[in-house]
């Protein structure tokens, strides 16, 4: 084989692997939320969900530590009114692969989340898939999703840690056909019915409910509660 050609065949195979494993390996969307980038994320400010929650979101109750981590507080700025931080992505994600490296906040009554989301208020309908803490008991997690608005798919999984101690990775793959959980890499639970499938935003929030003592237990008015976010990933199919 003459040495030009023998060049041109590994060049050529170089190139057809790279494009084979930028193909296989997807998008990537890697955030590691040392400050705000508003390009990418924005922070909801003023409004409520009202219902089952018991705060207003504020921009100022999404902030980041001198470590370089998001931090989403829970406050009060008067006598049983609470304030509370939601952070969630300017664009829309589908199928893949969704990454958090997150410690929640431990209280009774409050919720802290990392989830995907997109319902009416974007014009299409209400689907969501959910990786929430309770704060009641920070040694479980429960994984949920709505398709079309129809949900009921909750599960709570023990950890074998309490989450509020210390920074671990939660994840699920988003698939046509299933969901599945992952904690630290290891799969703790999956979906198999009525999957969602319209693409939403990644969103982060703390929260304190109010109405659902049943589910979140009694808020019993603590502040300032924090829950901290060190980095976010999504790859695409």
């Amino acid at each position: 084989m003459k040495k030009k050609t023998w060049i041109t065949l590994v060049a050529t195979s170089v190139i057809s692997l790279f494009f084979a494993v930028n193909v296989f390996a997807g998008f990537v969307f890697w955030e590691p939320l040392t400050y705000h980038n508003a390009q990418t994320w924005e922070k909801a400010n003023g409004y409520s969900n009202g219902g089952m929650f018991n705060c207003t979101w504020r921009s100022n109750n999404a902030s980041f530590t001198h470590d370089g981590k998001l931090r989403l507080g829970l406050t009060s700025s008067a006598y049983n009114q609470f304030d509370c931080g939601e952070y969630r992505s300017t664009n829309t994600y589908g199928y893949g692969l969704y990454e958090v490296s997150m410690k929640p906040a431990k209280n009774t009554g409050i919720v802290s989340s990392f989830f995907t989301y997109t319902g009416p208020a974007h014009g299409t309908q209400w689907d969501e898939i959910d990786i929430e803490f309770l704060g009641k008991d920070t040694t479980k997690v429960q994984f949920n999703y709505f398709t079309n608005g129809i949900g009921g798919n909750e599960r709570i999984v023990d950890l074998g840690f309490d989450a509020s101690q210390g920074f671990h990775t939660y994840a699920f793959d988003w698939q046509p056909g299933y969901i599945k959980w992952y904690v630290d890499g290891v799969l703790k639970h999956t979906a198999t019915n009525n999957i969602p499938s319209t693409p939403g935003k990644i969103m982060m929030n703390i929260w304190n409910g109010t109405g659902v003592d049943d589910w979140l237990g009694p808020y019993n008015g603590a502040n300032p509660l924090y829950a901290e976010y060190d980095w976010v990933k999504y790859t695409s199919n």
